[in-house]
């Protein structure tokens, strides 16, 4: 035995042979691990730690919330619609939309909201051009991990899969979601207090964020199509999937069933959303920007109410719209205008990113040796992408 590997060594590349053994309750880094000395469930099934809604969303973007005292009307619908008898409504809600309208924080405060009530299996916040995050490779092993942590009765099922089905971690996602999620889930809530706990307290939540960022197209389908074939064979199960991504065929062709809730995020976006949203934006600008105290000590206070009014019918119901416009109007410039200048100009701009791209990429058009890494670092420092 001298000469053997380290354990960690030994349980990842030889998973299959593995007998987990005695239970022991641990936590790393936020999961649940059922573990002797040989082996962990972390260890075995390797799970993304930041892709979770608990990430470090400064390093692990996206980076969005709902502000407080916006979108209150479409979380408290989700969450209505997460609550209510499983008899009577679809085990799948697919919350839909363009580009900054708003999905990820959505879905990061339904996670919190149902984390806080311990009804929260599992979340994954997909993202592109992210490695691991933007495929499907760890998705199933991840979302395994979290169940364990959520449902600790669902972790010797787990462990039963790893030890009797050789070769589970390099299977197909299918067969990955089957063994390590749904029925381990299903096994541990389908008797004893855990049953009674859904009934009294409502089903469990899995939210999926971002489902368009993931490179696996093929498996998206897959994911998609045996999700729902679960569910059918399985109605009464107390589980819940809450999926937000932009609207594209892959994803569409799959998800427009009977099984599945729709809902165009675009009917949910409220105006008093984003007139919070401004509002906020401005007050803390008013109170660090030495520029703008000094024009309000002279002029009063700035924007006017008839601006702000204007300027929130201008964005429409788009976040990342108001985010860019606001970023425009008080972000530093090289030609000396002041925030009170910009504003003016804002709302004369055609609606819309494009027009304010080219405004913002205008300013720089006399500094020397232009290039294109130049515009893309000068779109990120501007727009915060």
């Amino acid at each position: 035995m001298a000469n053997s590997p380290p354990v960690h060594v030994e349980v990842l590349s030889n998973a299959h042979n593995i007998r987990i053994g005695e239970v022991k309750n641990t936590f790393v880094n936020g999961y649940y691990i059922s573990s002797n000395d040989q082996a962990t469930l972390v260890q075995l099934l390797q799970p993304i730690l930041d892709a979770s809604h608990t990430r470090d969303r400064e390093t692990s973007p996206p980076n969005s919330a709902c502000l407080l005292g916006t979108r209150i009307d479409v979380i408290d619908m989700i969450v209505a619609w997460a609550d209510s008898t499983l008899l009577w409504n679809t085990h799948v809600l697919w919350l839909y939309g363009f580009v900054g309208c708003g999905k990820s924080a959505i879905a990061l405060e339904i996670a919190l909201i149902f984390e806080e009530r311990a009804r929260l299996v599992g979340s994954f916040f997909f993202f592109r051009n992210t490695g691991d995050r933007s495929r499907m490779g760890r998705f199933a092993t991840t979302l395994a991990c979290q169940l364990a942590g959520a449902i600790p009765e669902a972790a010797p099922f787990i462990e039963n899969a790893l030890n009797t089905k050789p070769g589970l971690l390099q299977s197909n996602l299918v067969a990955q979601l089957r063994h390590l999620v749904y029925e381990p889930f299903k096994a541990a809530t389908g008797s004893g207090w855990l049953l009674w706990t859904t009934l009294l307290k409502g089903p469990f939540l899995i939210v999926i964020d971002g489902l368009d960022e993931c490179e696996d197209r093929r498996d998206v389908e897959e994911f998609i199509d045996d999700m729902l074939e679960f569910l059918k064979k399985n109605p009464l199960v107390p589980l819940r999937f809450l999926i937000t991504s932009r609207v594209e065929q892959h994803i569409q062709g799959h998800l427009k069933s009977d099984q599945v809730r729709l809902e165009n995020l675009i009917n949910h976006c409220s105006r008093n959303d984003i007139d919070t949203f401004m509002a906020l934006c401005f007050e803390e600008e008013r109170n660090r920007n030495p520029v703008i105290k000094a024009y309000a000590r002279e002029h009063g206070d700035w924007p006017t109410k008839e601006d702000k009014d204007t300027l929130v019918n201008h964005i429409g119901g788009s976040f990342i719209f108001a985010s860019a416009l606001f970023k425009y109007i008080v972000g530093p410039t090289s030609d000396q205008s002041t925030p009170m200048d910009r504003l003016p100009h804002t709302l004369n701009m055609n609606p819309g990113l494009d027009t304010l791209y080219a405004k913002t990429l205008s300013r720089s058009k006399y500094i020397p040796h232009f290039s294109d890494n130049f515009l893309g670092s000068r779109l990120s420092r501007s727009f915060g992408f």
